[in-house]
């Protein structure tokens, strides 16, 4: 019965597959029509599956474990003290990166351990992770972030609190000078994770979780009298909406994303491209014999470096596709990679 049709209701059938097929090829010129059905497709795979909200509640506790403890450190227990001693920079840095440290080394095999909007920002602009999976993370992050600032608002005693480790422009800078300090310690730390992540060096030793913590802690020390150091929207997100102070709020969303993907993006495309993705961007320009520039067809079937089908081993990133996959992509294209933190 399902698989039978009417004379009647045929052609209207036919007429809107027609109409639809139409609508497609108008879309992507260049791709075929079911290319652009198996990307959207592609965009919501895996989202209803027990892997992905097991990444997502990853996301989740490691964002709220690394708030609560990492601004934990900006609290001033000498508040009550009559000669407040200055705050320790050293020592709050130090906290940051080790906290991002161990939390990707605990997370990153479940979820890549991004704890940061930027770095997921980033996998969305070099199409390491989908759009739609994207949102679930970044929601994760800002929710983990606010649940470790309410931990530690309630656990702190009120004569000790001060601003709860808001993030803060200094008096003596404008918020423009703020948003490009924060862009400048992001890009460096984004950087940090797609050059300690990538598939196509050999060259890797040690702990990648350790190189982004020092990346962190690295940012911190420079940038805590500047703007408090952000490098992180959600770690700014969650003490602002427990304190509810949104003073230049915007410059610690903007600054971060801006930094992340321009960092993504530089080192993606420009110092250490994919192979296989420069081949197909140098065969766009070249002319077929009419003089007409050659139509480039999407790839079919690439994989897509979703977080539920990558494993992370300390130094570096391995997807878990079958053995033949795996070998044709680091011979011939390195492949994707997920970052962590």
């Amino acid at each position: 019965m399902c698989g039978s049709l009417s004379s009647s209701s045929a052609p209207q059938a036919l007429s809107s597959a027609s109409v639809h097929q139409r609508y497609l090829s108008q879309s992507c010129p260049a791709c075929p029509p079911s290319c652009t059905v198996d990307r959207i497709m592609v965009a919501f795979k895996g989202i209803w599956t027990k892997d992905f909200w097991r990444a997502v509640s990853a996301e989740f506790l490691a964002t709220l474990i690394f708030v609560l403890l990492s601004v934990g450190s900006t609290i001033n227990w000498a508040a009550e003290k009559e000669n407040q001693p200055p705050a320790d920079l050293v020592l709050i840095s130090l906290c940051f990166g080790l906290s991002i440290a161990t939390m990707v080394q605990c997370f990153g095999h479940i979820s890549g351990g991004h704890i940061n909007p930027a770095v997921t920002a980033a996998m969305v602009a070099t199409r390491k992770l989908s759009l739609a999976k994207a949102v679930f993370y970044v929601a994760a992050q800002c929710l983990g972030a606010t649940a470790g600032a309410g931990i530690l608002y309630l656990v702190t005693p009120s004569t000790v609190r001060g601003s709860l480790g808001v993030t803060s422009v200094n008096p003596n800078l404008s918020a423009g000078h703020a948003l490009v300090v924060e862009l400048f310690i992001t890009f460096e730390l984004v950087f940090t994770v797609f050059a300690t992540c990538d598939l196509k060096r050999n060259d890797l030793k040690g702990s990648a979780g350790l190189a982004i913590g020092l990346a962190v802690c690295i940012g911190h020390l420079f940038a805590i009298p500047y703007t408090g150091a952000s490098m992180n929207p959600a770690r700014s997100f969650g003490p602002v909406l427990v304190t509810w102070n949104w003073e230049n709020h915007w410059v610690y969303w903007v600054g971060p994303l801006l930094g992340g993907i321009l960092a993504a993006a530089l080192y993606e495309y420009l110092f250490c491209p994919d192979p296989a993705m420069k081949k197909r961007l140098s065969e766009m320009f070249i002319k077929d014999p009419s003089g007409k520039y050659k139509e480039v067809e999407c790839p079919r079937g690439q994989y897509n470096g979703e977080p539920d089908d990558l494993v992370i081993k300390p130094g570096s990133f391995l997807s878990t596709v079958d053995k033949k996959e795996k070998e044709a992509t680091l011979r011939e294209s390195p492949g994707e990679v997920l970052s962590s933190v």
